[in-house]
């Protein structure tokens, strides 16, 4: 399973873990949670749908009353409702629970960030502090190339190569935050939490007040 499938079926899972929904609706909250810049297409979630179908992780529903706007692809009204089966749902559990490398990436870091809420508190640490650690990494490798190459660029070049650098400086102090806020609230002490979590094109989210049995964030992107 390429990366970005296995994304996508975190997501889907992930949102359908909430509650039952048709395709249109799913696309939206997919854009929504991912972002439009990771925007799915129709000829890319439906693929998605079918193979968790077929795996036995996903259940087609057909409601008599259920409204679905037509599809860019067939123009047909579909009716179809996903809903996790008891399969799905320990499909999920077993994603939220990952931990290891490929939960610090790009590709599934945010998504992993998007399910926060129900993850459990010693894996939200281990994915954070595997997140810095890649970022602190990826500072050094930036650092160390802009040095040896500063002399052969432009200015523009260099401006371009500086913004990335702050871009992932800025990321490793929200991570730093994140930290803190989790290993403040689980050793019982106050703690703020951080203001605003920025991803790294600086964009961020604002959370509310922490709350000592919940995790110091909500998951953004999620609409009521």
């Amino acid at each position: 399973m390429s990366r970005r499938s296995g994304v996508l079926e975190f997501a889907v899972l992930g949102l359908l873990h909430d509650a039952p929904m048709h395709g249109y609706e799913l696309r939206k909250r997919l854009n929504i949670l991912l972002g439009s810049f990771r925007a799915f297409s129709y000829g890319t979630l439906y693929p998605c749908l079918k193979n968790l179908v077929a795996q036995g992780f996903l259940v087609e529903d057909n409601p008599d009353t259920e409204y679905v706007p037509a599809t860019a692809l067939n123009g047909k009204r579909s009716k179809i409702v996903y809903r996790l089966s008891p399969e799905g749902k320990e499909r999920f559990e077993e994603l939220l629970a990952d931990s290891g490398p490929d939960a610090w990436e790009d590709e599934h870091f945010g998504v992993h960030f998007a399910f926060f809420g129900q993850t459990d508190r010693a894996v939200r640490m281990r994915v954070l502090e595997g997140r810095r650690s890649r970022l602190e990494e990826r500072l050094e490798r930036m650092r160390s190339s802009l040095a040896r190459t500063r002399e052969r660029f432009d200015d523009y070049t260099l401006e371009l190569q500086r913004h990335g650098l702050e871009s992932v400086e800025r990321e490793v102090r929200w991570l730093n935050e994140l930290i803190e806020t989790e290993r403040a609230n689980r050793s019982g002490r106050t703690a703020t939490g951080p203001a605003t979590p920025q991803s790294s094109d600086g964009r961020g989210h604002q959370d509310g007040s922490p709350d000592p049995d919940r995790p110091p964030y909500d998951r953004p992107g999620r609409s009521t």
